[in-house]
């Protein structure tokens, strides 16, 4: 095994990554993703296929500038019957005329014999020639060894002629790809020490695939026996199972491998940013249990851990948050001890004697709270109002009289039999605010976003501060499903601003209307709160109180 502690970061987000179900990246969003892994410190960023669909033509046409990572264009080997220098599929790749091209290539006798259809000597022939041709015109080539450890379980001669091929011809690194990903980690690491006898580490790469849920572990191995250039995707994404998660990877890397990479130390910090801005890309909720970068990797619930928490993070954290960016969260619940809440209200700015009687009053409030169906482990923003309304600290921005809501399904347009039946929402509300009375009515496509643009419609001339803010997430749990279409209902909404700011807000009831109103209310007050708003409701118990 090499003693170089140097590990070369190849990612293939916009590439491999892109082929799962789902993501179909425009130009814009792979430069953009490019120039952040660019920005971020990694080595290779693999950026498409040339000539395999018109969004990848258009990126390498208008490729951007990276100035630290090396732009990288992926295709195969030369087709059966053409010479490498003849081939269109090559000629395409080589003349996207960036610094490096990857190849991919058959090692598994399976493959080349039945999914090509081409003697062995010919797919070792068409390896040679491709990475020759490539390398003759590209100042790198990355040959990837598709699915390499197969191949070698099945005929190891064979799998070792073929990565012997490429490495002759010219590659610069050699990937072992565990294209299925079936491969366990001993049998990652026993391989790849294995080649390493043949070919120096220095040169090896391993790329792995997630479909046993072991694609970090698995990349993690083949460093430790001598890799050392490593493959994979921003949060996991990718085909099937997904590829391995570079982010995982990293962190993994430099924090319990020592092992150095182009990513400066501080600049590990920006790992969590990384991940979510990949996730806002594709418009998605970043995974709260994510290693490393998630909500809940440092998220703290039970009242004996918080107390440990408070004296030393080190007692239930592996690493520090702020070292890959994240923070520390703790969680307020009906396992919380007071420790939970103390620690939760200084987050908020709120500083409490622990001998103080609100804290107990909070504390027991909370678990009768959680008991009938609140969770505000989830809702945040609930709880920091519930803590300041008991303290005295949230304003009557408004005070709700009344709201109604009202479904009305008509029949189809162009009469019976044709069509489809149309359902309308309306909302009414009174509200009083600033000493003015209010009555708004608004329709919409449901009785939620009803109630929500006639909420605007009242408060919005009087708070400003509301124009930026909109719903992005309402979630429904039902609390008694024994009890049928009566069941108690728990509505989690969760919002955001202009400026990105999210908050969560929880409403219970077993009306699922009068449940989404709570969630709503609390959602508009802690922005009003937040912003510094001026208060003018005009009865204490109201809907700002």
């Amino acid at each position: 095994m090499t003693s170089d502690r140097r590990v070369w970061l190849y990612d293939c987000t916009l590439r491999d990554g892109q082929q799962m179900q789902g993501i179909d990246w425009g130009v814009t969003d792979k430069q953009d993703i490019a120039r952040a892994l660019d920005a971020f410190g990694i080595d290779y960023v693999e950026g498409g296929w040339p000539g395999a669909n018109p969004t990848d033509d258009a990126f390498f046409a208008a490729a951007p500038t990276l100035k630290r990572a090396r732009l990288t264009a992926f295709g195969m080997t030369r087709r059966i019957g053409r010479s490498a220098a003849d081939d269109p599929g090559l000629a395409a790749i080589v003349g996207a005329r960036t610094p490096v091209v990857t190849l991919v290539g058959k090692t598994w006798d399976f493959h080349a014999e039945v999914a090509l259809g081409v003697s062995l000597d010919e797919n070792l022939a068409m390896i040679r020639d491709s990475v020759a041709e490539a390398r003759r015109r590209a100042e790198e080539v990355v040959f990837d060894a598709e699915h390499f450890f197969d191949g070698y379980a099945a005929n190891r001669d064979y799998a070792l002629r073929c990565i012997t091929a490429a490495h002759e011809a010219g590659a610069r690194w050699v990937v072992l790809c565990d294209t299925n990903g079936g491969t366990m980690p001993d049998r990652i690491a026993e391989v790849v020490g294995e080649v390493a006898r043949r070919i120096p580490g220095g040169q090896l790469g391993i790329h792995c695939h997630n479909d046993t849920e072991q694609g970090v572990a698995n990349t993690l191995a083949a460093v430790r026996a001598g890799a050392r250039q490593v493959q994979g995707t921003l949060n996991g994404i990718g085909e099937r199972c997904g590829n391995a998660n570079l982010v995982s990877i990293i962190a993994n890397l430099m924090l319990k491998m020592d092992m150095q990479t182009g990513i400066a130390p501080d600049g590990l910090r920006g790992l969590t940013r990384l991940s979510r801005m990949l996730d806002e890309r594709l418009n998605r909720a970043p995974a709260r249990g994510a290693a490393y970068v998630g909500e809940s990797a440092f998220a703290h619930k039970g009242g004996l851990h918080v107390s440990a928490v408070e004296k030393d993070p080190r007692s239930y954290e592996h690493v520090p948050p702020e070292a890959v960016g994240n923070r520390r969260v703790i969680v307020v619940s009906d396992q919380a001890g007071r420790s939970n809440i103390l620690a939760r209200l200084r987050e908020v700015g709120i500083d409490l004697d622990p001998e103080d009687r609100r804290v107990r009053r909070l504390l027991d409030e909370v678990k009768a709270r959680e008991f009938a169906g609140y969770a505000y482990d989830g809702a945040e923003a609930s709880f920091e109002l519930l803590a300041r309304r008991m303290l005295g600290q949230v304003p009557e921005f408004f005070h709700l009289e009344t709201f109604r809501t009202l479904v009305e399904r008509t029949a189809p347009a162009n009469g019976a039999g044709g069509g489809e039946p149309v359902a309308l929402a309306e909302a009414t509300v009174k509200l009083v605010v600033k000493g003015e009375r209010r009555l708004t009515v608004a329709e919409g496509n449901g009785p939620v976003n009803a109630l929500d643009a006639a909420l605007r419609s009242a408060l919005q001339p009087f708070y400003p501060e509301l124009a930026d803010l909109h719903l992005i997430d309402y979630k429904v749990r039902i609390l008694t499903p024994q009890d049928a279409t009566a069941a108690t209902t728990r509505v989690m909404i969760e919002s955001e601003d202009g400026q990105g700011t999210r908050w969560s807000t929880v409403g219970v009831s077993g009306n699922i209307i009068e449940a989404s109103f709570a969630a709503l209310a609390d959602a508009y007050v802690w922005k009003l709160l937040r912003d510094g708003a001026q208060a003018g409701g005009a009865q204490p118990g109201g809907a700002g109180a």
